[in-house]
């Protein structure tokens, strides 16, 4: 909700996704919500983007549609250009063409992850995507950035919620397992869906200048010391072995560093919880 109360009409793109679902919730009260799924409204369709739009009138729209099957992305190139830099682009020009701002989902995956894990990127560090994803989600910031000036941009990463995500999957083979091994160097933030939608709301609220920000749950962890934080916040008797990524090889490179310093955000009075906090929240949901 507006801070001085008012109601505000707000367009939400990949409506069915795990993201959106968080942003429904954290919006449904005095908004109005305009969702819209694939059925509804393909992004990629420049027209239909510009006559949805101008027909709706939102004042926000937030696009939660991706492409986000990194490893297929990396055989499906044009189909994720479509969806994560085409699309954007198209919602970019039809939020400019009423005067809306759009808040768009971008990744760590625009860097090469080879930053040293004793640093964290900022958002002014040099991009430099080495997967078929993480160069269509770039090219979905530029599109943005060419066609409005109205727009938050919100990179996150390691992102979990509502839906198939890396904490159900653990739950699951914890519980079936004794032992499972998970990569030990990889560094990052998990993030709760809840948390990434609390941080567009205060934005929004806020009316923090336009740009792009980092946003991820606070504080840094491997998916090895995350998976034992899961088992142990759950009660989980399995051991997990910690296991390098060249043991665990995939089709896209993951990046061994996708800390994002959170900084600018949060000079701007933006509150952002913990991951181990917001990990409490979920298995609270997830396990109830």
């Amino acid at each position: 909700m507006a801070s001085n109360g008012v109601k505000m009409k707000i367009l939400i793109t990949g409506a069915n996704g795990m993201l959106a679902k968080s942003v429904k919730s954290k919006f449904k009260a005095n908004n109005e919500l305009i969702c819209a799924d694939v059925s509804d409204l393909d992004i990629t369709d420049a027209d239909a983007v510009m006559k949805f739009v101008n027909k709706q009138k939102p004042e926000y729209i937030i696009n939660c549609a991706a492409f986000t099957a990194v490893d297929r992305a990396e055989e499906v190139y044009d189909l994720a250009e479509k969806v994560n830099a085409d699309g954007p682009g198209n919602l970019a020009k039809a939020a400019n063409s009423i005067g809306a701002t759009l808040i768009h989902i971008s990744t760590d995956y625009v860097f090469n992850g080879d930053l040293d894990v004793s640093k964290s990127y900022t958002e002014t560090d040099e991009v430099g995507p080495v997967t078929v994803y993480g160069k269509t989600k770039l090219h979905g910031e530029e599109q943005v950035k060419a066609n409005t000036d109205k727009y938050y941009i919100f990179r996150t990463a390691w992102l979990y919620g509502d839906g198939n995500n890396f904490v159900r999957t653990m739950l699951k083979l914890g519980s079936e397992k004794d032992e499972i091994s998970v990569v030990a160097d990889q560094h990052g933030s998990p993030t709760y869906a809840e948390d990434l939608a609390s941080i567009i709301a205060q934005a929004i609220e806020k009316k923090i200048p336009y740009g792009i920000y980092h946003s991820t749950n606070q504080g840094f962890t491997t998916w090895y010391e995350f998976t034992k934080k899961i088992f142990d916040f759950a009660k989980i008797d399995c051991k997990v072995n910690p296991v390098t990524s060249e043991e665990f090889v995939r089709p896209a490179k993951r990046p061994k560093n996708s800390q994002l310093s959170k900084d600018k955000l949060l000079k701007q009075g933006i509150v952002i919880p913990t991951w181990k906090d917001g990990l409490k929240r979920y298995l609270e949901v997830e396990l109830h």
